[in-house]
């Protein structure tokens, strides 16, 4: 009956989104290593252009009762998954869907591991370029310097959990971003799809889970700041710096999206719905 009344409102079934995710999986996988590059560093562009967006909406926040100021800024983050999503980019975190190509077969583990290096190299590329233009345009001197404290300031939480922390705040994260891009391809118009999206991002970031694409931009930008500013940001007895960012942030966090978004979400609904021999 459920899946009926689905079909007779144009909204496709459960089964039918899993094949429709799996589909574009599949496409990504098997897409040219040059594509998939060029369309992860404008993916990775757009998660840097978000967090601008999310550090400018929380300057001055302080004012605001916390959760208030948290949500609002998940909301005016979720731009850049917006834009990812609308113009077919490649974002490291939603391409661990391909683990549902690999699960039914229709692409190699050769193919599936390019395809994520190919993007996380793309998105490091962008993150870094709008790092580059957001600090050489002088950003970061808003509101009397207000601007880049914030970012200074985030960047020390970040690098202060523990590998574990990371790792975990990294699965939840990345539950989140999948399942967003699960349910966008519900989606028969633009508003349905930016609907779709905003509330499970917005909940991710207001709550302080972890982005690997997000923090590409955030802790390089912070560390250009440390270094400019001869700010030494002490977090637990330890500094911000590469190796906090890189093994201590980057490494668990991707790890942890890893889980949240192709194991959690892209074979749990492949388990459901498209593994063969189901019921």
């Amino acid at each position: 009956m459920t899946g009926t009344v689905s079909e007779s409102a144009g909204i496709p079934s459960a089964a039918q989104l899993a094949r429709a995710a799996e589909d574009a999986a599949c496409a990504k996988a098997t897409a040219r290593p040059l594509t998939s590059f060029l369309l992860g560093i404008t993916a990775g562009g757009y998660i840097a252009l978000a967090f601008v967006f999310w550090t400018t909406s929380q300057v001055g926040a302080q004012a605001l009762p916390w959760g208030v100021a948290k949500v609002l800024g998940g909301v005016v983050f979720s731009t850049g998954i917006v834009l990812v999503v609308l113009t077919g980019a490649e974002l490291f975190t939603s391409s661990t869907l391909t683990l549902t190509a690999r699960a039914s077969g229709r692409i190699s583990w050769a193919q599936l591991l390019r395809n994520w290096a190919v993007v996380y190299a793309g998105n490091l590329l962008g993150a870094l370029t709008v790092v580059v233009l957001v600090y050489a345009g002088g950003t970061w001197h808003a509101a009397d310097g207000a601007w880049g404290r914030v970012v200074l300031d985030t960047a020390a939480s970040k690098v202060g959990h523990s590998f574990g922390e990371a790792f975990v705040l990294g699965v939840l994260c990345n539950l989140m971003v999948c399942v967003a891009v699960w349910a966008a391809y519900s989606g028969r118009t633009t508003t349905d799809k930016v609907l779709a999206l905003t509330l499970p991002i917005a909940l991710f970031v207001s709550a302080g889970f972890e982005h690997s694409v997000a923090n590409m931009f955030l802790l390089p930008l912070a560390l250009l700041l440390q270094g400019t500013a001869g700010v030494e940001l002490a977090v637990e007895g330890a500094t911000l710096t590469w190796d906090a960012v890189v093994v201590g942030n980057l490494l668990p966090v991707t790890l942890g999206n890893v889980v949240g978004g192709g194991v959690m979400i892209g074979l749990m609904y492949w388990t459901i719905f498209r593994r063969p021999g189901r019921h």
